[in-house]
């Protein structure tokens, strides 16, 4: 499996019903398609996470214009409720892709969830809103798990890791520009409503172009049928997959809080604007978007010389999450602690484009979109109770430098944990020709 590149991938290693535009491809034809996945789907993961990040932007005109939302706990409610909904039907959403189109649960997960940005901004109460977030974390749970093993599909081997980098740095595009949400939202022309509506717009518009031009790898015929227990119990009884859930979760904890309250945080420990605050927040973003690209290279590098270099490169990552938090944590000033998240970008980016390719090494082809599900399950919902519980502690004057301290302790020992990931050969996942 690293020996071959996307131009070599075989036809049957993911799914199905569409062919390509030409039944008898070229390599050189297959490796472009491969890459083209990549772009379509690049705007897509923007807007998944552009969507989410805006709400912890826009919280100040959010909490003042909405009745209800008076307290910090409250506010953790609303970020979790999105996550643990999301969380919860995740490996479902995974089971649809491995077993039904990866591109139709794509193209008509984007469609409902932008349809559900765009009803948000007609909210008028703490509870319609939500409400909408758990719509929305149900319309977003299938798309990606389907999304990465698709993109998995097309690219095997020396370009697998890159792929998903470039895939995730449009996850970081959006997270980015959610930051500027607080400014759209403080400006007296535009408001919070205007930017659930754009955003809302532009997914829906999207999602028929997309649906017309992605393509799945191979027929569904191809793939093997495994009931929903077969599935999941053959993932949990692989050790190797039980660690790597594990590693997916512990410091997805921090990195929920990093990106949902770090504007809240910068805005009350250094008396920043709102605007302001949403903004360097983002610094992480474009750190994440070249950590996921310098990651991305090193490891499918490395992977040409041992088996083990995607986790090694992920375990590089996480080891710069510690001095990261404890900076962000510990900050005197605000230049401290944007150099700790753009430390602690770089870190989740090496961390972020090598989870799905690390799956990839584990567990076989059909497995693949419900094993990410699975991962997707635990992390978030353990994401969901972080966002909560920190509004917890922040409402009883926990320190940060002992909450983030916590976090960077945490992130040592998942160095360990990842480090004893041991993949499989390259002929027992080796996708079918």
């Amino acid at each position: 499996m690293a020996g071959k590149n996307a131009a070599e991938a075989p036809t049957g290693c993911g799914q199905e019903h569409q062919k390509l535009p030409q039944s008898d491809l070229h390599a050189e034809t297959l490796s472009r398609y491969a890459w083209m996945i990549v772009l379509l789907l690049f705007p897509v993961a923007m807007l998944n996470y552009l969507d989410r990040q805006m709400l912890a932007a826009m919280k100040t005109s959010m909490v003042s214009d909405i009745p209800g939302m008076n307290t910090q706990e409250n506010w953790g409610i609303v970020l979790g409720s999105f996550k643990w909904v999301y969380a919860l039907l995740s490996p479902f959403g995974g089971y649809v892709a491995d077993r039904f189109s990866r591109r139709h649960v794509i193209g008509l997960s984007l469609l409902v969830w932008s349809a559900v940005t765009w009803f948000t901004a007609w909210v008028t109460s703490y509870e319609q809103l939500l409400m909408m977030r758990a719509l929305m974390g149900i319309s977003e749970a299938f798309y990606i798990p389907a999304a990465l093993a698709l993109i998995t599909d097309y690219h095997v081997g020396q370009t697998r890791s890159r792929a998903v980098g470039i895939h995730q740095a449009g996850i970081y595009t959006g997270l980015i520009l959610g930051g500027f949400a607080g400014y759209v939202a403080e400006a007296p022309t535009y408001g919070w409503r205007f930017a659930f509506s754009t955003c809302g717009i532009a997914g829906v518009l999207y999602s028929l172009p997309l649906l017309l031009l992605l393509r799945n790898r191979s027929a569904v015929d191809d793939r093997k049928s495994l009931s929903p227990v077969t599935a999941i119990s053959t993932l949990l009884g692989n050790r190797n997959y039980l660690l790597l859930v594990l590693y997916f979760t512990l410091p997805a904890i921090a990195g929920w809080v990093v990106k949902d309250w770090m504007p809240d945080i910068l805005k009350e420990k250094f008396q920043l604007g709102q605007g302001r605050a949403g903004l360097v927040a983002t610094f992480v973003h474009p750190a994440s978007i070249l950590g996921a690209a310098l990651g991305g290279f090193l490891a499918d590098r490395w992977m040409q010389r041992t088996s083990r270099g995607r986790i090694l490169v992920s375990a590089l990552g996480m080891a710069m999450f510690l001095p990261s938090l404890f900076s962000v944590g510990n900050a005197p000033t605000a230049g401290v602690a944007i150099m700790g998240l753009i430390l602690f970008g770089i870190g989740w980016g090496f961390f972020d484009c090598n989870n799905m390719p690390i799956l990839c090494q584990i567990t076989r082809p059909d497995l693949r979109a419900t094993g990410y599900g699975i991962m997707n399950l635990v992390s978030i919902s353990c994401g969901g109770f972080g966002d909560w519980g920190f509004g917890y502690l922040r409402d009883r004057q926990v320190p940060l430098n002992l909450i983030f301290g916590a976090f960077a302790l945490v992130a040592g020992i998942s160095v360990l944990i990842v480090l004893l990931i041991q993949p499989q050969s390259q002929d027992e996942f080796r996708e079918r020709g």
